[in-house]
């Protein structure tokens, strides 16, 4: 039985084999590498953009577990972050579900888990620079459609903080509901924006979703039909 759930969540092992470069390793080279124009040549807006990205998952708990758990081996990093992935999801629902929301440091907690993520996309994009292709296209998309439905969760627990639409949220499900109703910029009308605060809300939420379906689609779909978000064939 142990054999059989490690195969499922492990995979095949790698016997605990070590990369060339930690994780963290790896992003002080991506950043280096930015800096140097190594891979592109760019420069003013673009480069101190793509700096700022790449240096930005430095502030965050994700590439620190995957630092601590790839010494195992690639397959606990994976299912190390899949683990912290869903966590994440599901941390703005036990919030509403709890009415935490009321409550300053759990909001603020999930306000940071939820910047790693906004952060953590425009990265993949704009700042790979040395970075490998992942072991699995698949993988890698199914993580970035939990990552959105994480942004889409967490603007619920925004929309429950205050007064700021025109009638209040009758049952915690009701946020999450207008949440995806705003993200796929539909609006029945029951629920909107009264307060200025909500509006600006609703306008992020708004952005993020063309965000992720503009460059989702275009990029890392064409991507993932020929070598997959990273041309380059390095070996971590």
């Amino acid at each position: 039985m142990r054999k059989t759930v490690k195969k499922l969540f492990l995979g095949k092992s790698s016997n605990g084999e070590q990369a060339e470069f930690n994780p963290i390793q790896k992003r002080i080279q991506n950043i280096k590498s930015i800096w140097n124009n190594e891979h592109q040549d760019d420069n003013g807006i673009e480069k101190i953009f793509r700096l700022l990205l790449s240096s930005s998952q430095l502030l965050f708990p994700g590439i620190y577990i995957k630092y601590f758990s790839r010494k195992k081996g690639i397959e606990y990093q994976d299912l190390a972050i899949d683990t912290y992935i869903l966590l994440k999801v599901a941390f703005p629902i036990v919030i509403l579900i709890n009415q935490w929301h009321t409550i300053y440091w759990v909001v603020a907690l999930m306000t940071y888990l939820f910047l790693e993520t906004i952060f953590y996309i425009p990265t993949l994009i704009f700042a790979s620079d040395l970075f490998s292709r992942p072991r699995s296209y698949r993988r890698s998309m199914l993580l970035l459609f939990f990552n959105y439905l994480e942004i889409v969760l967490a603007y619920a627990v925004f929309y429950s903080c205050g007064n700021y639409l025109n009638k209040p949220f009758t049952h915690w499900f009701d946020a999450v509901y207008f949440s995806i109703i705003t993200s796929s910029s539909i609006g029945y009308g029951d629920y909107y924006p009264a307060e200025t605060l909500g509006k600006f809300l609703v306008s992020t939420q708004a952005l993020l979703f063309l965000f992720f379906i503009v460059l989702f689609l275009n990029f890392f779909s064409t991507k993932v039909k020929t070598k997959g978000y990273f041309d380059h064939e390095n070996k971590e």
